[in-house]
């Protein structure tokens, strides 16, 4: 290719190797020690932002009919992100011998929340029993039990790693199908298939990274589909929300409602929005759209760019994700960095292809933007986790020494969170 000379002495000929290098120098942004350490922080954060504005719009007109002002659930979100943001710091500071020390003593703490919720625990409209009152206080324990599984599944594969004992096939699968298999039982008993899949995910995730033989993998993966498949078959509501999914136009003011009004929704943000603020959705017509449905809200305000630039973000997250787990040399740290990754990764694609129609409604949150305290503290927590595995990537910890404090202290500090130096 050429171009003509300012002087007009003729064309000169243009320097095919400036451009590969500028390429060059673009690749290699993405490939410095601290990518993944600012990739996943800033993605993070990103979301956690706009997920505090969707919650403010989404939920002010349900928020002021309900208790007299539009503010009530996202002041309790806020409170849930001050709550958050400092425990992630913690993780994120925190070696990879803590996380293996507590990881039994959080499955037990796990498996007691869950058995505490089918004996107190509060119904919702399904019949669902997924939630618990302490001092005033609602937590969801299956939201925790996620994490828990993750670091105490790595650990023990971690462990059996380090003694050669994943040669055999069931070194593999106990006691960590046990594990699992556990969570997963008391999880349905109060009705909630979406967290019981996202937690097969994550077992599935575990089995993949210790290089488990091809056929053990596609059986387990074979049982998974069993397993959702009689959830589905036993429960009425679920089999509703089946044939829902399949047309949802068959029953628009019953079982359809929901999907039909999170399709309009996201059809009539357009390209750009309605803008923040004005969705009509919200106006008591879209079921939860602060939680399972906030996806529909995003797609209406902020129009088509606003939706992609969600998916783009945990897009980021994800490939940041992986590259820690890549790069890690650790067995414990390359285990939970998938498991982790793959969680949230995993459930922000079922929450958002149940509300633009390609999966079925589960009921599981955005994650970090959904309202909820009980789902974004423990997957801030996860975060700070994976924060501190991406600290130890080859060449990481030098870089960090040099920049100074770690981007998650300057930003707590900025808050007024974090410590400062007099």
């Amino acid at each position: 290719m050429t171009s003509t000379s300012a002087t007009g002495d003729g064309p000169v000929p243009r320097r095919p190797g400036l451009l590969r290098a500028r390429l060059a120098e673009v690749l290699h942004l993405f490939d410095r020690p601290l990518t993944s350490y600012y990739v996943i922080f800033g993605s993070m954060m990103l979301l956690i932002a706009l997920g505090l504005i969707m919650v403010l719009s989404s939920s002010s007109i349900d928020s002021l009919t309900e208790t007299g002002s539009p503010y009530t659930l996202f002041r309790k979100q806020v409170i849930s992100v001050v709550i958050g943001l400092p425990l992630m710091l913690v993780a994120s500071r925190l070696p990879p011998r803590v996380y293996r020390v507590i990881a039994y003593p959080l499955m037990v703490v796990a498996v007691l929340g869950l058995v505490a919720v089918l004996f107190m625990g509060d119904s919702y409209a399904t019949g669902a029993v997924r939630w618990i009152n302490i001092g005033g206080l609602t937590i969801q324990p299956s939201e925790p039990a996620k994490l828990a599984f993750v670091i105490w599944g790595a650990d023990l594969l971690a462990r059996k790693e380090e003694l050669n004992m994943l040669t055999e096939w069931r070194h593999l699968l106990v006691p960590l199908m046990p594990g699992v298999g556990v969570l997963t039982l008391l999880v349905l008993l109060g009705r909630d298939l979406g967290t019981s899949l996202v937690l097969m995910t994550a077992f599935l995730a575990l089995l993949w990274v210790v290089g488990a033989p091809g056929r053990l993998f596609v059986g387990m993966l074979g049982l998974v589909a069993l397993l959702v498949a009689i959830m589905v078959v036993v429960e009425p509501y679920r089999m509703d929300r089946l044939t829902s999914f399949i047309d949802p136009a068959a029953d628009p003011g019953g079982t359809g409602y929901q999907a039909m009004h999170g399709r309009y929704a996201l059809g009539s943000g357009g390209l750009l929005g309605v803008g923040i603020g004005a969705s009509r959705e919200k106006w008591q017509y879209l079921p939860h759209p602060e939680s399972d449905f906030i996806f529909a809200i995003i797609g209406e305000e902020l129009g088509l760019v606003g939706s992609l630039l969600v998916i783009g973000l945990f897009g980021l997250f994800g490939y940041a994700g992986i590259r820690v787990a890549q790069r890690v040399r650790d067995p414990f740290m390359r285990l939970a960095a998938t498991a982790l990754t793959a969680w949230i990764v995993v459930q922000a694609l079922v929450n958002i292809g149940a509300v633009i129609g390609v999966l079925p409604i589960t009921g599981i949150p955005l994650p970090l933007v959904s309202s909820g305290g009980s789902a974004l503290v423990p997957t801030m927590f996860a975060l700070g986790t994976l924060l501190s595995f991406a600290k130890r990537e080859p060449g990481a910890r030098q870089a960090l020494a040099a920049r100074g404090p770690g981007l998650p202290v300057r930003a707590l500090s900025w808050l007024g969170l974090g410590s400062r130096k007099r």
